[in-house]
């Protein structure tokens, strides 16, 4: 039995911008209804949207008869959260709320086998390594896991460059939100300033080499980021996605 093949390294080799979407429902329902639509790319949430470990496994496996990557955002970088994970088959991370190289270090850390980083030996219970039915699975692990780190804060900002510099951290997702916020900006989802730092950092992040990413719902910011040269942008959420045709079916009718 072969190892899974890392899907989003593979797109993101083969062609940009990759499209995306967040997904915060945790019904494999939706996750299969989302997978089937077209995206390059999807997102799951175990941040912000009520995930349990059980509910990200079982989105795991509805989206994966379809022809779209998966990454997923844990709550946090926590090293024993990340190996769960890790054990599940997640191969693409995006890590939130990371500020500064040391923080990406330990990202490193805790994603990658030795000798790389200090991942644990668990294989037997494994489901990335198929129970132990993928061999030399420990050897060849390391090459299709991708980190991802997110930088929400004008503190990662102002740390982007180290960032960069940290081995074996592929890319780089900025989170416009919790940026406008570090700003003094939250909610302004528009605002000129921000977009030019969203800009500005997409463009450190591809003179490093490393992947730019963004999730944006401003179709200007969207435009900006594709000129700019991010790899995968993220358009849109599975709740908005519901909320909004649902409210405009209502109103046409009732």
């Amino acid at each position: 039995m072969d190892l899974p093949e890392n899907r989003f390294l593979k797109a993101i080799k083969d062609r940009r911008p990759l499209w995306g979407c967040w997904l915060g429902l945790p019904d494999p329902s939706v996750a299969e209804i989302v997978a089937s639509a077209g995206f390059d790319w999807l997102l799951v949430d175990h941040e912000h949207a009520p995930f349990e470990l059980s509910d990200v496994m079982s989105h795991l496996r509805a989206i994966e008869p379809y022809p779209v990557a998966t990454l997923v955002r844990p709550v946090s970088a926590e090293p024993a959260l990340l190996k769960k994970f890790l054990e599940m088959g997640v191969q693409s991370f995006v890590i939130p709320m990371i500020n500064n190289a040391e923080e990406a270090r330990a990202c490193v850390d805790a994603l990658f086998y030795p000798p790389v980083g200090h991942r644990g030996v668990g294989t037997s219970l494994a489901r990335a390594a198929r129970w132990n039915q993928v061999p030399d699975y420990l050897h060849q692990a390391n090459d299709e896991i991708c980190l991802v780190v997110q930088a929400e804060t004008t503190e990662a900002l102002n740390n982007l460059d180290s960032i960069l510099a940290v081995d074996h951290v592929h890319g780089v997702f900025l989170g416009p939100s919790d940026l406008a916020a570090s700003m003094g900006k939250i909610g302004q989802s528009n605002d000129p300033d921000l977009h030019d730092t969203c800009v500005a950092a997409i463009e450190t992040i591809k003179a490093a080499g490393k992947i730019a990413g963004i999730l944006t719902m401003s179709e200007a910011l969207i435009d900006k980021s594709v000129d700019a040269g991010a790899d995968f942008i993220g358009v849109g959420v599975d709740t908005i996605a519901l909320s909004t045709a649902v409210r405009a079916l209502a109103a046409k009718h009732r």
